[in-house]
């Protein structure tokens, strides 16, 4: 494996230099959602192919862009885009941007999602306050890690609280006073690129997942690993395999987090704000 620290130091030390700004709160948008980041205040945008170390994102959806500015009046960094293990690469580097927002000072981490909706009432366009999460992608981005490594943190993180009740708590209380319904569940990942089969979706079901993602999961690892408190939010952006009408497409998965834009980001911008305070 190679020298993490050694990448996330150079990342780090590039975007300083860049935005010479500290980070408070730091959000990774998933597919269709990329747009928050067009409310960000006086923003920097790195584009990632130009940040030492960092890939390159290639699904469409992902702009790929880093922005740094305010949002609420708080510093923000926020991914515009992620990395996948189904683009061909490793958990460190799928998770190198949460080490690079740690280092740049993130104490607060916003992980969203477009999701797929296995629980009936979850419909296409509703928000999901994740409460827990099923790793079924067959990796752990803290494998290989030294015990006591990395500043002497250890590896054997415990995930028992790995969605923190208190944002999602602020979560709530936002949506509430927004009027914007917002339910909550458990997410499993899955490694993708494929969408899931029916058989798979009702594995998931009666494991006790509420929606399903390619995503996500890896970072909230390495996220808590760090220090991190974690707020998970999924957009349900299509029934999953077997559930609807026809299979999902990654086409509809875009058209509905479009649709929602307005919402997301009152929601995430309301709860910056708050969870601040």
């Amino acid at each position: 494996m190679p020298d993490i620290d050694d990448k996330t130091r150079r990342a780090v030390g590039f975007i300083r230099a860049k935005s010479g700004r500290p980070a408070r709160t730091g959000i990774i948008l998933g597919s269709g959602l990329g747009s928050l980041a067009d409310c960000v205040e006086g923003r920097v945008s790195i584009p990632y192919q130009s940040i030492p170390g960092f890939p390159v994102s290639s699904v469409k959806g992902h702009k790929g862009e880093l922005v740094l500015g305010t949002l609420s009046g708080i510093p923000v960094a926020v991914m515009q885009g992620r990395f996948h293990h189904y683009e061909g690469y490793g958990m460190p580097d799928v998770t190198l941007p949460v080490r690079v927002m740690a280092g740049l000072g993130v104490d607060t981490l916003v992980v969203t999602n477009a999701s797929g909706g296995i629980r009936e009432d979850l419909a296409p366009g509703t928000f999901m306050a994740v409460t827990d999460h099923i790793n079924m992608m067959g990796v752990n981005p803290l494998a290989g890690l030294p015990q006591g490594g990395d500043g002497g943190r250890d590896v054997f993180v415990d995930m028992t609280d790995a969605y923190d009740p208190g944002l999602a708590g602020i979560l709530k209380d936002v949506a509430a006073a927004k009027g914007i319904y917002v339910s909550e569940g458990v997410l499993a990942a899955v490694s993708g690129p494929c969408y899931e089969t029916p058989a798979e979706v009702r594995m998931l079901k009666a494991l006790g997942a509420d929606a399903v993602c390619m995503s996500t999961v890896p970072e909230v690892i390495m996220a808590r690993y760090l220090g991190l408190r974690v707020l998970g939010l999924s957009l349900v952006t299509n029934r999953a395999a077997g559930l609807g009408d026809s299979g999902p497409e990654h086409e509809e998965v875009l058209e509905v987090a479009g649709s929602r834009h307005a919402d997301f980001a009152a929601l995430v911008e309301g709860f910056v704000g708050m969870a601040a305070g």
